[in-house]
C-alpha cells in the first residue's frame, strides 16, 4: 500500500482507473489471455496504489481455508495457464479457474483476473460477462469450490454472458459490481458510474 491510502481509498481509485482504461480504449491494447496481458491490467488498475503493482507475488497467501499456489512455483503454473486452450466457453472458465487458484499477486487478484476473462470471452467469443447480473453470494461460493468442481462456476456465468459487448451501461455497470464483490461500498460504486455515465 503507498501514500498510507486504506483498502477502501485504493478500491475507489483503482475503480476510476478501470473507467480510464475503457473510455482511453486501452483495455484493447493487451495481450489476451496471457500472464502478461493479466499483469499489464493489474498495473493499469493498481499502478501508483500498490508497489507491487504488475508484479507477480514473491510471497504465499491463502484465504480463509483456500493456499493459492506457492510462489516458487507460480512462473511456472503461469507458463501452464498461459498454454491452457481457450477457443470455447468451458475452455475459458477452465483456464480463468487456474488462473484463480495461481492468484498471482499479493492483492488485486479478483478485480484484475474478471477483467482478464472478459478480455478472453471478447476475443473469442464475441461476448462478455454482465457482472451486475452475477449475484456476489453465489459467485463467492461457486468460486471457492470451483477447483474441486467447476459445474457450479460455469453455470453462475454463462447466465451472465452477453453479447452487448460495446455497451456502456453494461460495461460501467459490471465495472461496479466487479468491485462490489471485492468489499467497495454499493451505494458508493452505483452512484460513481451514473454520475460519470450522466
Amino acid at each position: 500500500m503507498m501514500n498510507n491510502l486504506t483498502e477502501t481509498d485504493i478500491d475507489k481509485k483503482s475503480l476510476e482507473k478501470a473507467v480510464a482504461l475503457f473510455e482511453s480504449g486501452k483495455i484493447n491494447t493487451f495481450e489476451v489471455g496471457s500472464a502478461k496481458g493479466l499483469c499489464d491490467i493489474h498495473f493499469a488498475l493498481f499502478d501508483g496504489l500498490y508497489e507491487f503493482a504488475g508484479s507477480v507475488r514473491q510471497v504465499d497467501i491463502s484465504k480463509g481455508y483456500t493456499r493459492f499456489c506457492s510462489w516458487l512455483y507460480l512462473d511456472k503454473a503461469l507458463e501452464s495457464i498461459e498454454k491452457m486452450p481457450q477457443s470455447n466457453f468451458d475452455e475459458i472458465v477452465e483456464k480463468y479457474v487456474e488462473m484463480n487458484m495461481a492468484h498471482p499477486f499479493r492483492e488485486g487478484n479478483g478485480r484484475t483476473t474478471r477483467l482478464w476473462l472478459d478480455l478472453i470471452f471478447k476475443k473469442e467469443l464475441g461476448k462478455v460477462i454482465s457482472w451486475s447480473m452475477v449475484d456476489k453470494r453465489e459467485y463467492l461460493m461457486a468460486m471457492e469450490r470451483s477447483p474441486l468442481k467447476d459445474l457450479e462456476i460455469k453455470d453462475v456465468l454463462r447466465r451472465a454472458l452477453t453479447d452487448d459487448c460495446d455497451n456502456r451501461l453494461v460495461i460501467f455497470k459490471g465495472l461496479a459490481h466487479s468491485y462490489i464483490i471485492e468489499g467497495l461500498d454499493h451505494k458508493y460504486a452505483y452512484d460513481y458510474i451514473e454520475s460519470y455515465l450522466s
